[in-house]
């Protein structure tokens, strides 16, 4: 969905106004709260079953239209509805929904505010939002309150208190609110989680987890597209921008909220160098792009300590030239496996020689592929979306409503992942001192069951 930049330039780092109205002093944010009589966990929520999935989608630009194109092919599913601000990617995704056969889908546009008559609907049971950062948490708590699933795109908040108010509306509403962290369902992470499950690396003791992608080119998004809006995250907060991508998959190694949670955070930035250098080179001297102060640090990198011990180092880089990677790194007591490339070091079970890495995956994959991998491997590689994660993701989701079982990722994951974000810059902003986590479960990680390995 387009986003005004000028008000956005105001605003960011902010609810849009008027969307949530309480907010929470900062002390009490970040602080364990209690939980009020009138609400009740959801970790472990079934929704009743659903013999077809009703979906309505909110944004579909980049993101939102693959999500669209999925949705089309998967069975039990009724597309219903469709909002956007920019009429043209929203006919697009409309004609794709009739060009398979489907039945048209309504269309809600005209103001930033028009997804609300998609809520009002009652023929929905799910709500994909795939828009602005900012508009995350403010949707994915009226989609609740609307008595309907939501499914936000990353990351799931922006502040504590919107992590906590979407907590505390998923809990009143006993309404699942997932936060679509495609990358856990990725062949290599899935494959990962598996051998952790059967113990092949002991005792967990460290993970590394990272999103290095180059995205300056973004910049040049001027009037729409992601970087029209996201170039000016980079001007407004220095931190780890985009945490959950590697540190999804390493969470679910380490049972965080399921056995063990985030216990603090020390963090700290490079130098803010490359986006404004490159702004330099691509743009011309009195362009927008030039005018930008670009305050956040090129690398970021964070440490998490978690209650058990453990400690996880995540990184963010979306400016610096080098290739792609997510690390996803986990040692444990009897080896290591590391991706970008994937190569693995066991000292019982393996080669033998753990003082060097096996990059050879093909007999790991033949005898740790996870059974979802096996059971829809192909079909999702054939659907696509990052090599069959997105499809692969949007399918479990479907066959969790539709046979009433939990989902693989609930609103407790998704706020202890994505509030990385907010409290390194407070670290980064602070010399680096350590910031505590809150427990956005209130004790319940402490009872919560460990991901199975579903599709066994």
């Amino acid at each position: 969905m387009k986003f005004n930049r000028r008000h956005f330039l105001k605003t960011a780092g902010v609810t849009a106004a008027g969307l949530i109205t309480s907010q929470l002093p900062l002390s009490s944010a970040h602080a364990n709260q209690q939980r009020p009589a009138n609400q009740q966990s959801v970790m472990g929520l079934i929704a009743p079953k659903m013999d077809v999935v009703r979906v309505g989608f909110i944004g579909v630009g980049q993101r939102g239209s693959g999500h669209v194109k999925h949705f089309c092919h998967l069975e039990g599913v009724e597309i219903k509805a469709i909002c956007d601000t920019d009429i043209k990617v929203l006919d697009q995704s409309i004609e794709f929904v009739v060009s398979q056969g489907l039945t048209k889908p309504a269309k809600y546009t005209g103001s930033e505010h028009a997804y609300k008559d998609l809520l009002n609907r009652d023929d929905i049971d799910i709500v994909i939002i795939s828009t602005p950062w900012e508009w995350h948490a403010p949707m994915a708590i009226d989609t609740m309150q609307s008595g309907k699933h939501a499914f936000v795109e990353v990351p799931l908040a922006l502040t504590v208190e919107e992590c906590w108010q979407i907590v505390d509306t998923a809990e009143r509403t006993q309404k699942n609110c997932m936060m679509m962290e495609n990358v856990n369902y990725g062949r290599d992470e899935l494959m990962v989680l598996n051998m952790v499950r059967q113990g092949l690396f002991g005792e967990l003791l460290h993970g590394e987890a990272a999103y290095i992608h180059e995205l300056r080119w973004q910049m040049k998004e001027i009037d729409s597209k992601t970087g029209s809006w996201r170039t000016y995250w980079h001007t407004k907060r220095n931190g780890n921008l985009y945490p959950t991508h590697g540190l999804g998959p390493v969470s679910q190694y380490m049972n965080i909220n399921r056995g063990d949670r985030f216990d603090y955070l020390t963090s700290m930035s490079s130098p803010a160098l490359g986006r404004a250098l490159y702004a330099q080179r691509e743009f011309p001297k009195d362009h927008e792009r030039n005018q930008l102060n670009y305050i956040n640090g090129d690398i970021n990198t964070s440490l998490i300590k978690t209650v058990k011990g453990r400690t996880i180092m995540v990184q963010h880089d979306t400016t610096t030239p080098r290739p792609y990677s997510r690390h996803n790194l986990i040692q444990g007591t009897n080896g290591v496996f590391a991706g970008f490339p994937n190569r693995i070091a066991i000292e019982q079970g393996g080669s033998g020689n753990f003082h060097q890495w096996d990059m050879n995956m093909e007999s790991w994959y033949a005898k740790y592929d996870h059974p979802l991998w096996l059971q829809m491997g192909k079909e999702a590689e054939r659907n696509g979306g990052h090599g069959g994660m997105d499809f692969l993701m949007l399918w479990r989701m479907v066959y969790c409503l539709r046979n009433g079982e939990p989902l693989d990722q609930d609103v407790y994951d998704g706020a202890a992942w994505s509030v990385v974000n907010i409290l390194s810059e407070e670290s980064v902003n602070n010399r680096s001192n350590s910031v505590d986590f809150p427990d956005f479960t209130r004790g319940a990680w402490k009872t919560g069951q460990p991901l199975a390995i579903v599709g066994a």
